[in-house]
């Protein structure tokens, strides 16, 4: 979904809107699957990057400009813990009981007409 919003700088209200957001490549080289007896599943992902490209637009009372950006995120690790349960039918159910994220490295290179 696009992001719109305004936040509040010095002098006056800075308008914004990012679209278009597209995640044009994702990197996994390290990831692990194991099982957690009587919990479920453990998933591990490690130094995973991914790249993601926008449109955007910024307005303020002084001046307005738009582009496109590439942003560049690394060293992106996820640990996320799935509950395991039966249901009435015997179909195996998956609910995500816990997951944490951090990321290194934040690359953003806007290009615009100013």
């Amino acid at each position: 979904p696009d992001l719109s919003g305004h936040e509040k700088y010095g002098l006056g209200n800075v308008k914004y809107n990012i679209s278009g957001i597209h995640i044009t490549a994702v990197e996994i080289p390290s990831a692990s699957i194991s099982f957690i007896p009587g919990t479920g599943i453990k998933l591990v992902i490690g130094n995973a990057s991914l790249t993601i490209n926008t449109n955007w637009n910024i307005r303020t009372w002084m001046f307005k400009d738009n582009g496109r950006s590439t942003v560049y995120i690394s060293k992106v690790f996820v640990t996320a813990i799935f509950s395991t349960t039966l249901d009435n039918t015997g179909h195996t159910s998956l609910s995500l009981t816990s997951c944490r994220t951090t990321s290194g490295d934040i690359d953003i290179k806007l290009n615009g007409k100013s």
